[in-house]
């Protein structure tokens, strides 16, 4: 989200951020961006004399549940106002691979189309002028899958800096990098499953081939349950949150991400890619992040041969080297902020100059609209009575 606001910042857009959630000491200070905060609540006739008195030319909702809320209103109150959805991944493939996980049978992209949740979320993105989607595979789902028109959608990935010669050579050398380590937040549930599987499974076939290896583990919100899994006498090392995540990983030999599920793409995976540190993931983990391009480092979904990779990638230099090297060509050409921030606002430019034509190629999401403003209008009305 705050990519795209800066996306739109450089363009020249006045930026108001509007959201029913209260700030905390984690929330980052906007108006140092020159940027208008406001709080909206759902249910209330008082976002419609917000939305109309701002009168956007775009509005841009945070996910397909703000869609639900707020995008009747706002296409009640400002019908010419384009609306854009950040989708960030598709929620109805995380939870569905989940709920796989957990039940232990394979996922299979059918069960999508009978998911309640996926009828919500793509009921969301046929109401909406465009999506944005971050994973190729998630864009490959919704043409093949859920035979969305392409119109309907746009690739944007993270924005990152290219790295450049200047920059590599800031890298950390080889031979200067000692352990291994994981990153993520343990509120996200495919992260703490990792760090469970490193801990019964992969880790100690690692530490049998590296007795002196440790692998250090980074994240927020770490519960009871993750903090006693810590061993200083068996390498497995819990450090709690990071405080330059670019700089633990810069200073680390290779990167663990036996991500069993989950959707989009990951942060750290790129971050690791930034600063110079190969990888080893699943199909998973790497899925929608690398198209045609190979991997830097290695793709397994087996424990143990995930963790023959991952010493294998420790010990050997020049493969290190190779798989390093890779990983700066998939961030140059696949996450290049400069290019994509030029496609994504000359996109968004022509869209707005013909968003008539557009409604008017798309029936499907114009009737869902309608339905949508009759069906959870008079239901919103019912309940600010009630909450008189």
């Amino acid at each position: 989200m705050l990519q795209l606001i800066d996306v739109f910042l450089n363009k020249n857009f006045t930026i108001t951020f509007a959201s029913p959630a209260q700030k905390n000491e984690r929330s980052i200070d906007l108006a140092q961006k020159g940027i208008k905060e406001e709080f909206i609540s759902v249910n209330s006739i008082s976002f419609d004399d917000f939305i109309k008195k701002e009168d956007p030319s775009i509005v841009l909702f945070d996910r397909f549940m703000m869609e639900e809320q707020f995008g009747w209103r706002v296409s009640e109150n400002c019908p010419e106002a384009m609306k854009i959805l950040d989708t960030e991944d598709l929620h109805c493939l995380r939870k569905l691979r989940h709920e796989a996980y957990k039940k232990k049978i394979k996922f299979d992209v059918s069960q999508l189309v009978s998911s309640d949740l996926a009828k919500r979320e793509i009921s969301s993105i046929l109401r909406c002028d465009i999506s944005l989607i971050i994973s190729e595979y998630e864009i490959q789902l919704l043409k093949e899958v859920f035979k969305i028109d392409s119109r309907l959608y746009i690739h944007l990935p993270f924005l990152l800096p290219n790295i450049n010669d200047i920059a590599q050579k800031k890298w950390c050398p080889y031979s200067d990098r000692s352990h291994f380590i994981f990153i993520g937040n343990y509120l996200h549930a495919p992260n703490v499953n990792a760090v469970i599987q490193l801990k019964k499974v992969i880790w100690p076939i690692i530490r049998k081939k590296l007795p002196k290896a440790e692998l250090h583990i980074y994240g927020p919100y770490a519960s009871q349950q993750i903090l006693q899994m810590s061993s200083k006498k068996d390498g497995f090392l819990i450090k709690g949150a990071a405080n330059i995540a670019l700089e633990s990983i810069g200073s680390s030999r290779v990167m663990l991400a036996p991500l069993m599920f989950g959707a989009g793409i990951k942060g750290k995976l790129t971050d690791a890619m930034l600063a110079g540190t190969p990888s080893v993931t699943t199909e998973i983990g790497a899925e929608g992040m690398a198209g045609e391009l190979p991997w830097n480092g290695f793709i397994e979904n087996d424990e143990a041969k995930f963790a023959e990779k991952a010493v294998l990638l420790f010990n050997n230099k020049q493969i290190w080297k190779e798989k390093q090297e890779l990983g700066r060509a998939i961030i140059n050409l696949k996450y290049n902020k400069e290019k994509l921030e030029v496609q994504f606002g000359n996109e968004i430019e022509n869209r707005l100059l013909n968003i008539d034509n557009d409604r008017d190629s798309n029936f499907i999401g114009s009737l869902l609209n309608f339905e949508t403003i009759r069906a959870t209008k008079y239901m919103s009305k019912w309940i600010e009575e009630k909450n008189k």
